[in-house]
């Protein structure tokens, strides 16, 4: 039996502003990630990549269509069916974004343990968690570091080991390349396709980054707001 998708959208649509200088920045989008499987949203400035993962991280609302997340309903009819969205983004979704966007008065470990804290986790096995996850990702040795004497490629497994604190089924990375040469980058990736084949997680990559394109199992392009074509993977 096959795997149900862990993001789902039917439908999507959002507007912003009103009357004639309306913007539709997502228009009827449909679309399925599922376990295991890395996809890639690319398109033009203004095409609506990230106003759809931020619909998929339930921080914009749409319009229209409706919104499933780890095989369960988010939202439909005009309305969140979550009550307490920010439990729903700490448990369930991780975000990278395209800076690492690192606390600078916080080590590696503790930058990754404070996300699980918010979540309930009491401190000691918060850090003990992060330096089994830092270990994983090859920054162990880090552990202590501060952000300012990270490099740039370390930066961001740090994040990374940020997004996967707590054992998320949905991974969105906004740009997660962008600022990586060629060798980093495709590192970067390596490690988001590892992590979505041994947690079976959905990752959703929003990305200009061509270098990359090769890498995803699906490669989406937005153009005005709808799907305009799906490439996959050889």
């Amino acid at each position: 039996m096959a795997e149900a998708p862990l993001i789902r959208l039917e439908g999507m649509c959002k507007r912003f502003g009103s009357g004639e200088t309306a913007v539709r920045a997502l228009d009827g989008v449909t679309l399925s990630v599922f376990p295991g499987e890395v996809v890639g949203l690319r398109g033009p400035s203004g095409s609506g990549k990230s106003t759809l993962l931020n619909v998929v991280a339930c921080i914009t609302p749409p319009d229209e269509g409706t919104l499933s997340l780890d095989d369960g309903p988010v939202w439909a009819d005009g309305r969140y069916l979550v009550a307490d969205l920010r439990a729903l983004r700490r448990k369930r979704i991780g975000f990278i974004f395209q800076f690492h966007n690192l606390l600078p008065f916080l080590d590696a470990t503790d930058t990754v343990a404070l996300a699980m804290t918010l979540a309930g986790a009491d401190l000691a096995s918060a850090r003990a968690r992060a330096r089994g996850l830092l270990d994983v990702l090859g920054v162990g040795r880090r552990a202590a570091a501060m952000p300012a004497r990270l490099s740039g490629g370390e930066a961001q497994r740090v994040a990374i080991a940020r997004a996967l604190a707590n054992d998320p089924t949905i991974i969105l990375a906004d740009e997660p390349t962008a600022a990586l040469d060629s060798e980093r980058a495709r590192s970067v990736m390596d490690l988001l396709r590892r992590v979505a084949r041994e947690r079976r997680a959905a990752v959703l990559v929003v990305t200009h980054d061509e270098k990359i394109f090769g890498l995803f199992d699906r490669l989406v392009a937005l153009r005005d707001g709808r799907i305009e074509a799906v490439a996959t993977a050889a």
